[in-house]
């Protein structure tokens, strides 16, 4: 008797923590949809006075040093194998480097509405990528039918924006559909070869590999930033870029991208812009599209579909006797 009540004890205590770690997942998933969702309106915030590919460099340069200053104070070790390096390469370059500039360069000529659909893509690539290089995620129909809904959904919202008008156009909406692949490929490779890697050391060895497209960018065609527009709102703008959208909104990604499937985390992209067009609303007084109820209806079924599964945890069980 005493041995089943401890016995039971023990499964009780299974049983609360794995409720508990599926509760801080979801708090996280749902956190990173808040944080990248609001970064559009400090974006948006910063590119009054700041020029677009020089504001992106600056906030990653920025937060590759305070990574710097954390790797140092907590001790963390950086990679030491070549296997490694060679990861933070690829993954900052597909990331940071590629993608990003990909995505400045494209809405020169498109709406920032169109970038978004475009860039809701990445859970479709992400879908693909990963059945290339993690067998234990298999493409299913329910996923198929989840990324589509999710993916409409966004179009809806931004439907009136979806327009392409000149070839130039056409090119910058190829280059965002590769940039979105790029950063699909990324979380998988992350994911795949990453795993034993602290978040911090992912981010910044990411970040310092694959910047560097941006900063000669920049440089290059922007000129030197001491001369930029250096506002208030382009500061705070930059520092919440900085701290919130970059240093603890990535650390949080790879965190989570360490406990669940890449798909489900990259879902995220699916709601970003859901939270962007509502915080512009309540923030910017931005006029909130008549469909966005409806494209956000399409979003969240989308979601739920591909990230409520039910998932069984252990059930306390009594032995008799």
């Amino acid at each position: 008797m005493v041995w089943s009540l401890c016995h039971l004890l023990e499964l009780d205590k299974s049983y609360l923590a794995s409720k508990l770690a599926l509760m801080k997942t979801i708090f996280v998933w749902l956190l990173l949809c808040l944080i990248w969702g609001t970064t559009w309106f400090f974006i948006k915030i910063g590119l009054r006075d700041l020029p677009p590919i020089s504001f992106a460099y600056i906030r990653f340069i920025s937060a590759v040093l305070i990574l710097l200053v954390i790797i140092s104070f907590q001790k963390i070790p950086l990679p030491k194998t070549l296997r490694d390096w060679k990861l933070l390469v690829a993954t900052g370059f597909l990331q940071f480097g590629f993608n990003y500039s990909m995505v400045f360069w494209g809405e020169q000529y498109i709406s920032s509405g169109l970038a978004a659909v475009l860039q809701a893509m990445i859970p479709a690539f992400g879908l693909l990528t990963a059945w290339i290089h993690l067998p234990d995620e298999k493409i299913t129909g329910r996923k198929i039918l989840a990324v589509t809904l999710g993916i409409c959904g966004v179009a809806i919202i931004f439907t009136e924006q979806l327009y392409v008008n000149n070839f130039m156009a056409f090119i910058a909406c190829v280059a965002i559909v590769a940039g979105a692949f790029a950063a699909a490929e990324s979380s998988v490779l992350t994911k795949t070869f990453g795993a034993s890697l602290h978040p911090v050391t992912l981010v910044f060895g990411q970040m310092t590999c694959g910047i560097f497209p941006l900063v000669l960018i920049g440089v290059f065609k922007e000129g030197n930033p001491i001369n930029f527009n250096w506002t208030l709102n382009a500061s705070v703008a930059v520092f919440y870029l900085t701290i919130v959208g970059t240093v603890i909104a990535f650390w949080l990604y790879y965190w989570l991208l360490n406990r669940v499937e890449s798909s489900k985390a990259m879902t995220i992209a699916l709601v970003t812009p859901l939270v962007a067009v509502i915080v512009g609303a309540i923030a910017l007084d931005e006029k909130l599209p008549p469909q966005t109820f409806s494209g956000g209806i399409l979003i969240l079924t989308g979601i739920g579909l591909i990230t409520l599964r039910r998932k069984k945890l252990p059930m306390p069980e009594i032995e008799h006797g």
